[in-house]
């Protein structure tokens, strides 16, 4: 039986993910629809819920009202109980003003911290894709002794500079947290690694609260979590680094431990889905043991098979069609229709997309509701493209929600 500590978590969900536009044109990026029956929020929520953290506040700043359904329709708890995941939006409770980082956020969201009385808050972020246990995080901060942890993933030195990047000792204590520096520490048992902030915080309540509130007096501060808060912490050595590849998730596999990945341009985010759909995934949406939970798409039909229809290496979610056309190497969202003689290739569908009769679509992302007539040819022509739609640095081609092509 798992031990139950009085905690509360606390998922940063006001991302405006300008990086992923125009995926994030008309929601905000913790609701980008991910892996045919998810949103990316499904992620975080579903490691807090699976670990048994039953108390757990959204907050939420922009453009949530897709985000705010979406938690109010798939993650409530029934019947009278003191769980809950709440969406919290922002409230002006310190003035008139929005967040103005993400520390400001939780420090104008503290009446959440007093109402619960908790001795440990968990601090996630909204936007990864990952498995992760955070039971075994807070255990391991109880046991530092310190006021917070903060999960590092093992990467590459040569890739680290994209990160907020952890020093510590052979202890675990973090000496210093570098913001995306040129030259990223290594790990004390290997200089070839570095630990990145994967953006996930367990702290003691009390030394949380008055870190805020020191924050908020300090005029040089940008109010940021891993820009200001941590630091505070590290300046004092009050600091923890909890090594993402000490945990144990159950069903894993070896090809998928250890997997975590940030989401937050165009090109990560169709990579990401590209992990999904091999014999044996990089990231494997079919462990039971573990399961990333959603409701999307929990009523429609099983997907749909007609007039020689195929999907090769492809994930097809509930209530598709595809009707004497091809698809492969591809992720298909809930009710997505691919019309006779169509070819999808290498591409990610979200909901409601219907591909026209004789259409190409290769390497591309269409989002929400997106129409392709007959015919039309997309991902083919890069320079035509180019006059139409987004196109990624590696080349992904972007169709914002509702277009008709």
């Amino acid at each position: 039986m798992r031990n139950q500590y009085n905690a509360l978590a606390i998922v940063l969900a006001g991302g405006e993910g300008k990086r992923l536009f125009p995926l994030t044109e008309d929601r905000a990026k913790p609701a980008v629809p991910f892996g045919g029956n998810y949103r990316l929020i499904d992620f975080v929520l579903s490691n807090l819920v699976n670990a048994g953290y039953l108390k757990i506040c959204v907050l939420t700043q922009y453009k949530s009202h897709s985000l705010d359904r979406h938690i109010s329709q798939a993650w409530q708890f029934s019947g009278p109980t003191s769980q809950y995941i709440a969406s919290v939006p922002a409230q002006q409770r310190l003035g008139k003003r929005w967040y103005q980082g993400s520390a400001d956020a939780i420090l104008q969201s503290l009446n959440l911290i007093y109402d619960e009385q908790p001795d440990y808050v968990l601090v996630f972020g909204a936007d990864h894709v990952y498995r992760m246990d955070p039971e075994q995080m807070v255990e391991e901060h109880i046991a530092s002794g310190k006021s917070v942890s903060v999960a590092g993933i093992r990467v590459p030195r040569s890739e680290a500079s994209a990160f907020g990047c952890i020093q510590s000792d052979e202890h675990g204590n973090i000496t210093e947290f570098l913001e995306k520096p040129a030259d990223p520490p290594g790990t004390p048992d290997d200089p070839e690694v570095t630990y990145a902030s994967m953006g996930n915080y367990v702290f003691t309540a009390k030394a949380l609260v008055d870190a805020l509130k020191e924050d908020e007096n300090n005029p040089d501060s940008t109010h940021d979590m891993g820009g200001d808060i941590i630091p505070y912490f590290v300046k004092r050595g009050d600091a923890h680094v909890y090594d993402f590849s000490n945990n144990e998730v159950p069903g894993s596999t070896d090809r998928d431990r250890g997997y975590w990945r940030d989401v937050g341009t165009i090109d990560a985010f169709y990579e990401a889905h590209m992990d999904l759909i091999s014999v044996h995934p990089v990231f494997n949406l079919y462990n039971r043991k573990w399961a990333i939970h959603s409701t999307d798409g929990g009523e429609l039909p099983p997907a749909k098979f007609v007039q020689g229809g195929i999907a090769q290496s492809s994930m097809v979610a509930q209530g598709s069609i595809i009707s004497g056309a091809t698809v492969r190497n591809s992720v298909l969202s809930t009710g997505v229709i691919v019309e006779e003689g169509a070819t999808v290739e290498g591409s990610v569908l979200m909901p409601g997309v219907r591909i026209g009769k004789g259409a190409v679509v290769r390497h591309c992302i269409l989002d929400k509701n997106v129409v392709v007539n007959d015919g039309t040819l997309i991902g083919v022509d890069r320079d035509r493209d180019a006059q139409r739609f987004a196109i990624s640095p590696g080349g992904v081609v972007v169709v914002g929600k509702n277009q008709t092509v």
